[in-house]
């Protein structure tokens, strides 16, 4: 087989695997929000923490996985998130009561690790030059898959209930995903020149080489920056996930309508993946996220003073966009400023911020400021608005080292301040 289709295939398994991990993540607790809230008799901010422990989880463990990878492989990791993630979904179908969906949640954050980064990582190692792009299509089907499966998951509860629809989704997951791991293998030898064709401005030999260490990263003013935006701009993009439905729900929509407002922002947050991955290529990556952020800013501080289904499914679209958007070019961003060799590791540190910051900022912060106002959305999204302003301008600080090429040692000046 051609290193040009072992690649393909590696993006595509990659992709397929992630794919009902973020359903689950993006999906599932918008569309059982309400249900968990009537069964376990527990208010907004409890099913909140549901996503609070996927990100914790994100940030206890993207960092080891990232390291881990380089020791077990990319196929395995793939392997053993698949499997755990189409297990786990076992565990939430008989849950007897909101700690166990805690659990669920903590350990399919977990999943969502093994399978994400080394998927990131090894599709950008087939692709050098166009690592926006194959990390957008990544990251596209991710956020898209949600997209897909809430209004699955809205009719199945409808009309099987509640156990059924989990335990028959969690057997596909189960399967396809790990049929789906086999076909992830990093390239090796001569594969490792970009099999589009294309030049690529730091092949990956040198991409390997010319790589800044996990203590030279964090010594840098990029990853800070570039930290302290995923903070931010996750806790503004995360939060709704479980806003959306409750929003559309306290407007006086039916279940049904208000899912089509989580459904916009599952659409767009799969679609900018794809869209800005690709575009960040060519117009710059600071460029493609300021300006998404600023728009996300903008329609949060928006979407309180409307009433309309269009308007406010509109409005959570473009922070769908936004979310992808972070999503999609922040792993290259990292590339470009840290390198190949240690970007498992490095990421995983930059993911700290999302999994112990955002979480608490986003998700249960608002459900705590909802049930403590009767349900006053204008605080809420107010103040999400402004993280999202706060991070497009953040992210305009978070630039490439200078590097000098022409000699075996490279210069990376910002690893020094």
């Amino acid at each position: 087989m051609s290193p040009r289709a072992k690649g393909i295939r590696a993006v595509v398994g990659s992709s397929i695997a992630i794919f009902w991990i973020g359903a689950f993540i993006f999906g599932f607790p918008g569309v059982m929000s309400s249900h968990w809230q009537e069964v376990f008799r527990v208010g907004r901010g409890e099913v909140g923490h549901c996503l609070f422990f996927v990100l914790a989880s994100v940030g206890i463990f993207m960092f080891f996985v990232g390291r881990w990878q380089e020791k077990l492989g990319i196929r395995r990791m793939i392997t053993i998130g698949t499997v755990m993630g189409g297990l786990d979904v076992f565990l939430v179908a008989y849950a007897p009561n909101i700690l166990v969906v805690y659990l669920w949640a903590f350990i399919m954050g977990t999943a969502s690790c093994f399978i994400y980064l080394p998927g990131l990582t090894t599709v950008q190692r087939w692709f050098p030059a166009r690592r926006g792009l194959v990390s957008g299509i990544m990251n596209f089907t991710f956020g898209f898959s949600a997209a897909v499966m809430s209004p699955i998951f809205g009719y199945m509860f409808k009309t099987m209930g509640y156990v059924p629809t989990t335990v028959i989704i969690g057997v596909i997951a189960l399967i396809v995903g790990t049929a789906a791991a086999q076909f992830t293998d990093t390239p090796k030898g001569s594969e490792t020149q970009d099999p589009s064709g294309r030049a690529s401005p730091m092949p990956a030999p040198a991409a390997l080489e010319n790589s800044l260490t996990v203590g030279q990263s964090i010594k840098t003013r990029s990853f800070w920056f570039l930290w302290f935006t995923w903070a931010f701009q996750g806790a503004g993009c995360i939060a709704m996930v479980t806003l959306s439905t409750q929003f559309g729900l306290s407007l006086g929509l039916s279940l049904v309508s208000a899912v089509v407002i989580l459904t916009t922002f599952n659409l767009t947050n799969g679609l900018s993946r794809l869209i800005m991955g690709y575009l960040s290529d060519l117009i710059g990556r600071n460029a493609a996220m300021s300006l998404t952020f600023f728009a996300a800013g903008c329609s949060y501080l928006i979407l309180p003073h409307t009433s309309g289904l269009v308007t406010v499914a509109v409005l959570a679209a473009i922070i769908g966009f936004a979310f992808g958007t972070l999503f999609a070019v922040s792993a290259a961003l990292a590339t470009d400023c840290f390198g190949l060799k240690h970007f498992g590791a490095i990421f995983g540190l930059i993911f700290t911020a999302y999994g112990f910051v955002a979480g608490l900022l986003g998700p249960s912060l608002s459900g705590y400021i909802l049930d403590a106002t009767g349900g006053n959305f204008t605080i809420v999204f107010s103040y999400l608005g402004v993280f999202c302003l706060i991070s497009s301008v953040l992210i305009r600080f978070v630039t490439p080292p200078c590097r000098r090429t022409g000699l075996k040692d490279v210069v990376w000046r910002t690893a020094v301040g």
